[in-house]
């Protein structure tokens, strides 16, 4: 009975490893994983802590994405990594003086990016710029306006409503590494604010999650990005009030509704 049972799980269930990158169906030997998934977990969870710790040289960076739109380099008031990794409120929040650089080039705008590094700089360094080659034309084609792209070291995603709110911006594309996982360890997600101001919670935001490369592709990324910014600035707003209806389900359970 249970050659039976084993069988009918290898031969029913095994298939399903192949749609995701969740770890399931991995075996066992006695009551434990089999040694080659155990030795592949720890070294995801090695990668994982190493993308955290990892140091992002933004000043390359910078100079590659100053090529599409002039770039203004500024700082929160992290101190280092592990201020960083223990003090979330200090990623948060710019330093005097960046607000004072930012005042000086403040001015009326439509979208402003804010990159940074997050909890994986390499997903920032590996996705942003092939990113945003592909969502700023989109954006430029319909008439946007930008202001600088802002580029902060041990950043919180909360960091972008100061920033927006001091540069005039009517609205900010936060691009920031994701915490990394057992299964990725350079996922990129994007968060975008409408009217961003100091004080605003992930309710007002909206997050397009896992950009990567086996998970949501730059392409389908930069459409759905660009979709969303249309409707933002047609309903006038952001967060849980604005839905992303360019995905088929989504319209089909929008329709079923009414």
């Amino acid at each position: 009975m249970n050659n039976k049972k084993e069988i009918w799980v290898s031969d029913v269930l095994l298939p399903l490893r192949s749609l995701t990158a969740a770890r399931i169906m991995l075996g066992r030997t006695g009551v434990s994983l089999p040694l080659e998934q155990m030795q592949a977990l720890k070294l995801a969870h090695a990668k994982a802590r190493d993308a955290i710790w990892a140091t992002w040289n933004s000043d390359a960076l910078g100079v590659q994405l100053s090529k599409l739109i002039p770039v203004c380099h500024v700082s929160s008031k992290v101190t280092d990594r592990q201020h960083y990794l223990l003090h979330p409120d200090a990623g948060r929040q710019l330093t005097d003086e960046s607000k004072d650089q930012l005042e000086s080039i403040a001015g009326p705008s439509d979208i402003c990016i804010v990159v940074g590094d997050g909890l994986s700089p390499n997903a920032v360094d590996k996705y942003v710029l092939p990113f945003l080659e592909q969502l700023i034309p989109l954006l430029k084609k319909k008439g946007f306006i930008f202001s600088p792209i802002c580029v902060v070291k041990q950043a919180r995603i909360a960091i972008a409503d100061e920033i927006g709110f001091i540069l005039g911006a009517k609205s900010t594309i936060m691009l920031i590494g994701e915490r990394p996982g057992l299964s990725a360890s350079d996922s990129m997600g994007l968060y975008y604010t409408f009217g961003p101001k100091p004080g605003l919670t992930n309710a007002q935001k909206n997050c397009i999650s896992n950009i990567r490369e086996g998970g949501l592709n730059l392409e389908e990324a930069a459409a759905k990005t660009c979709a969303l910014i249309l409707e933002s600035f047609r309903l006038g707003l952001s967060g849980v009030e604005l839905k992303d209806k360019s995905d088929p389900l989504s319209n089909i359970q929008i329709k079923a509704i009414k």
